[in-house]
């Protein structure tokens, strides 16, 4: 029934016809062949219906089946091709014949016109390499490798994420798809990261193939006379990783010369990179170093379900610049026993070695945030220097402190984000003393530092970014970000006319109810600036808009209880941001339009750390002037991924097109601070109803009038 429902006259019923016939989960072998075939192979009489929990028999006719997928396949909507793809995800798991016949349909698919269509079919192709149903055929072979060389990114990025769970019965085809992927490198050098990475799973996954490689092209890789690899770089960086992965391989006598190891380290930067997702820097060098100076088979573990690198007895020691390239030489440090030593970069003494490198990256996480916090605790010394006035020296240290925080590095994501919340926090608390020197007006303060009102917009929208941007943070981190908002509407209230404090007082109340809800149970002290605002948090509220409910008198001296506390960090929190980007787009290259008509931006989006259940608006603007400028709401539950990382391809509408010749968009993705109070003035219009912060840089996009 559900196969004759594919012929359906509406486009609507054909696409949801195929979603259904994705959900079954049983179903015989020789249906689902039928499903391939427009010609009757079978006449299915007098079979019970497996996905019936009843004892009702179906008689069902080869006809009523034949060719449904290939209907789907070729019908002339998109939607229903994509359907169609999408359904086959599931049932090519089934039968192994099933999944090979499918496949030479899949393979006609990615000549396919929609690029959602060719899409859809890499992504079921990888489920079936996921589940060991992927069986390529030398045939398949130049239809598949071609979209390496694909001018769109995502094409490409899909054709490779498959080729990382491939497997190849002949070397032929390795050497094929090896000769692709540096043909994908030289015709696309942005893609370098991502084609080492493949490089080194299908060298993993093929390891005498790998060998064979290297013996031919092992001559052209030793250095000339002048020190320097014979051939270019991108290609050799591209071989060490095939080189390098071998003796990772599953299948024994996988031997690489050490010397090619040797090689790699030239590498290291490049290389670890791209391998960020198996293992960090450190434990790269390691690894080479180990195999440089092996001899003969490599003892060497490797957990292929986690992707961590277990190294019997390795060190994962902190090397500056200067010292990777000495480090190959260098033994592996041992205590008695045959114990592994690390020396930890702040205490210098020897502490046991882990076996797993998520454990390693966790010490290391723990080391970063607390040095973290020694720079904080400067940043809280400096306010004495304030009130004194001082302000040479004040800007000097927080100068300091950031090259400081610059000098910092770390491979992992937790100390990334935590980078980050302290260098906005640093430029937050400049504003703030700038915004404090306007308040106090002494004669010794310096002058032209900024008008309150322009530096308090900046501390506003930064405090609001601090806030919205960063998740999972302790209720001290929280606390201490939104006393820092309350002094910012304090010293508005001090300065800006009483017509302009309405919606500051609304500000003020709103954070003022979260102070209080996370004081609730006393496990932390409020400061006498919070106790102070309160207690004329109340009087605002009991009083009505006038004059006296702003003596300056007041609110000056709830200001000077004020005094800046050590924000002290777990090391929890994580980062909300996004990456926008506008494939093949530049000035030369631009979009074209209809003046008057809508134009699709084509968008492709990584969001991290971003639940469902977040606003986001894509923000196109032209001009400065809000006419211009418009929003398109991001419907997350419409896309796939999690909220740790979440990839998608978004075509976003632009009506507002001028009668211009050319113009350009300037587009980002903002996010709804649904902890801020409402916007009034958006109720009226399409768009966010509150305060936004911005995940992401604005991204420029050139169109140009159809001629």
């Amino acid at each position: 029934m559900l196969c004759s429902m594919v012929r359906d006259m509406s486009m609507e019923v054909r696409v949801e016809a195929f979603c259904a016939l994705g959900k079954i989960e049983m179903v015989s072998e020789e249906i689902l062949l039928q499903t391939l075939s427009k010609k009757v192979l079978v006449t299915m009489k007098g079979k019970k219906s497996l996905a019936q929990y009843s004892d009702e028999q179906l008689e069902t006719s080869g006809s009523s089946v034949a060719g449904a997928f290939m209907h789907g396949l070729e019908d002339e909507f998109h939607e229903v091709r994509k359907a169609a793809c999408h359904s086959l995800r599931t049932l090519t798991i089934f039968s192994a014949k099933f999944a090979g016949e499918a496949l030479n349909l899949l393979m006609d698919v990615l000549n396919d016109d929609s690029i959602l269509v060719r899409l859809q079919a890499f992504e079921t192709m990888h489920r079936m390499a996921t589940f060991d149903c992927l069986t390529v055929q030398e045939t398949h072979m130049h239809m598949f490798l071609g979209t390496l060389v694909d001018n769109d990114t995502l094409i490409r990025s899909s054709a490779r994420k498959i080729l990382k769970l491939a497997k190849l019965q002949k070397l032929k085809l390795f050497r094929l798809t090896i000769d692709a992927l540096l043909e994908n490198l030289e015709r696309h050098p942005q893609d370098e990261a991502d084609v080492l990475s493949v490089l080194f799973h299908i060298g993993r996954n093929h390891g005498k193939f790998v060998v064979r490689i290297i013996e031919e092209v092992f001559p052209q890789m030793e250095p000339m006379s002048n020190g320097k690899l014979g051939f270019d770089s991108v290609r050799v960086a591209a071989l060490l990783v095939l080189a390098i992965s071998a003796p990772l391989s599953r299948e024994r006598d996988c031997n690489i010369p050490p010397t090619i190891f040797s090689y790699a380290v030239t590498y290291l930067g490049r290389i670890s990179q791209a391998l960020s997702d198996l293992m960090n820097q450190n434990s790269l060098l390691d690894y080479l170093s180990q195999c440089s100076r092996s001899s003969g088979p490599y003892a060497i573990e490797f957990n292929f379900k986690v992707g961590e690198p277990c190294l019997p007895n390795a060190n994962v020691p902190t090397f500056t610049s200067n010292e990777i390239i000495g480090s190959i030489a260098m033994p592996l440090p041992q205590k008695t026993g045959g114990t592994s030593e690390i020396l930890s970069p702040t205490t210098k003494k020897p502490r046991e070695a882990r076996t797993s490198l998520v454990e390693y990256q966790l010490d290391v996480h723990d080391e970063v945030t607390k040095s973290i916090n020694v720079i904080l605790a400067k940043v809280k010394d400096i306010w004495p220097l304030v009130l004194s006035g001082f302000m040479n020296e004040v800007l000097r240290t927080l100068r300091s402190c950031r090259e400081e925080l610059a000098t910092f590095t770390s491979d992992s994501h937790a100390s990334a984000d935590v980078f980050s919340f302290t260098k906005q926090y640093i430029q937050i608390v400049k504003l703030l003393i700038m915004a404090w020197v306007n308040f106090l007006s002494s004669t010794h303060f310096p002058c032209g530092m900024g008008e309150l009102d322009l530096v308090l917009g900046k501390l506003d929208r930064r405090l609001r970014d601090l806030k919205s941007a960063f998740i999972r943070l302790s209720e001290e981190e929280e606390l201490h970000i939104l006393e820092l908002i309350l002094v910012t509407c304090m010293l508005r209230l001090s300065k800006v006319e009483i017509c302009c404090n309405l919606g500051t007082l609304r500000k003020l109340s709103s954070m003022m109810s979260r102070v209080e809800y996370l004081l609730r149970d006393g496990s932390v002290e409020p400061s006498r600036f919070i106790i102070e605002v309160g207690k004329l948090s109340s009087e605002f509220g009991s009083s009505s808009l006038n004059e006296a409910s702003f003596n300056p008198l007041l609110i000056r001296r709830v200001l000077e209880s004020f005094s800046l506390k050590q924000l002290v960090l777990c090391g929890r929190l994580k980062h909300m941001k996004a990456e926008l980007d506008i494939p093949d787009n530049e000035y030369e290259n631009p979009l074209r339009f209809v003046a008057g008509l809508p134009v699709g931006i084509p968008c492709y989006i990584t969001l991290h750390n971003i639940s469902a259940e977040s606003r986001l608006w894509l923000k196109m603007t032209v001009n400065e002037d809000n006419e211009s400028t418009q929003f398109v709401f991001l419907d997350l539950n419409h896309f796939g991924g999690c909220d740790d990382v979440r990839i998608f391809m978004f075509t976003a509408p632009f009506y507002k097109t001028p009668k211009a010749f050319s113009f350009t968009i300037r587009v980002c993705i903002c996010m709804e601070c649904l902890s801020e109070v409402e916007d009034v003035s958006s109720v009226k219009r399409w768009g966010p109803r509150h305060e936004l912060t911005y995940l992401c840089r604005e991204k420029d996009v050139y169109l140009s009038m159809v001629k």
